[in-house]
């Protein structure tokens, strides 16, 4: 538990302006998503442990769904994405957390709004009952906003209304 409670606090704390989480800790056969990476550049799964090897897949920022297969090597980390196995430097890779944060302090009869972009402008993707809990924070924050996944849904909730089990 000490460990996921340390992932959160790295995630939210560490995040800096930019809303870019440190890449550790990065743990074999967990799902991650990436991190450091800027918005019109990709990160570069390779062939194998190094920058010189061929490209055999690109992903975005925030994209998730990518599993460490087994311990890095250094830097490098083998990784599979469901359609292509490869290898990325640990920096631009972050856990997920588990599912263990529930919806608290919303009024009764009220909801919280899972929005698709970190502003309360956003449009409203989906609403989350109060109490509502399984919900796993994805490795994004930016002033307030925490970006999660919950009921298949991805999208961004304001920080205050979540807490732990």
């Amino acid at each position: 538990m000490l460990k996921w409670l340390a992932f959160t606090v790295l995630v939210i704390v560490g995040a800096g302006s930019s809303g870019i989480a440190s890449a550790d800790p990065v743990a074999p056969s967990e799902e991650h998503c990436v991190v450091n990476v800027r918005s019109d550049d990709r990160l570069n799964m390779r062939a194998g442990p190094t920058a010189s090897t061929p490209v055999v897949a690109q992903k975005r920022y925030g994209e998730c769904g990518i599993r460490v297969n087994d311990e890095c090597r250094g830097n490098w980390c083998p990784v599979e994405d469901g359609h292509s196995l490869g290898w990325v430097h640990r920096r631009y890779i972050a856990m997920v957390s588990p599912a263990m944060y529930c919806v608290t302090g919303v009024a009764s009869g009220d909801s919280l709004n899972l929005r698709a972009w970190p502003s309360p402008q956003s449009r409203v993707l989906t609403r989350l009952p109060r109490n509502r809990c399984n919900i796993a924070f994805l490795p994004c924050s930016v002033s307030g906003w925490q970006r999660i996944r919950v009921d298949g849904w991805q999208g961004w909730v304001s920080r205050r209304y979540l807490s732990g089990q």
